[in-house]
């Protein structure tokens, strides 16, 4: 995410604190915060599957496989 989008959901929460934010505020806040959370999920996503997982056998198996099966 870009630094100036960072920048504009502190300056929102930090205003939020002072005073109440305008619905064009909200709603802009809200947008900017679902966009951060998919940026991260996406991430962590990404961390998983690149997670392997070795046993003490030392046998391997991808995270994303074990998940699978556990479900």
């Amino acid at each position: 995410m870009e630094r100036e989008k960072l920048d504009k959901i502190k300056y929102y929460a930090h205003e939020q604190k002072v005073r109440e934010l305008t619905e064009e505020e909200k709603a802009e806040q809200h947008a900017l915060r679902m966009e951060y959370v998919a940026e991260i999920r996406a991430s962590f996503g990404a961390q998983l599957e690149a997670t392997v997982v070795q046993y003490p056998d030392g046998s391997k198996k991808k995270f994303t496989e074990i998940a699978k099966k556990n479900k």
